[in-house]
């Protein structure tokens, strides 16, 4: 009986990184090469001269690589979203009687 040979997959709960990106920020960079797709066929079909076209798609382009590969290595695979949850957080709590404080010590 031969015997089988498994590979183990030694990549177990780490984020999918390609050339340098991590997690959503692929998702993030292929819509916005979508998104300039698109952005060229409507000025193509608009009229406007191929050269311009090209030159404004591609400094959008550079532009679209250049942050989300700054968001990557400046915020990390959950970073972003971490600080986007931080923005709903209030800046601070009022409170005008001291009832939930005399509630907490009950409790305890």
């Amino acid at each position: 009986m031969a015997a089988s040979v498994y590979k183990i997959n030694k990549g177990i709960n780490k984020p999918i990184e390609f050339k340098g990106l991590k997690a959503q920020y692929i998702a993030y960079l292929g819509a916005g090469l979508i998104a300039l797709l698109v952005q060229f066929a409507i000025l193509y079909i608009a009229g406007v001269n191929m050269f311009i076209c090209l030159a404004l798609i591609g400094a959008l382009g550079i532009a679209l690589f250049m942050s989300v590969y700054r968001m990557s290595g400046k915020y990390g695979q959950y970073g972003l979203l971490k600080k986007l949850a931080a923005r709903s957080l209030p800046d601070s709590i009022i409170g005008t009687t001291r009832r939930i404080f005399f509630e907490l010590s009950k409790q305890s």
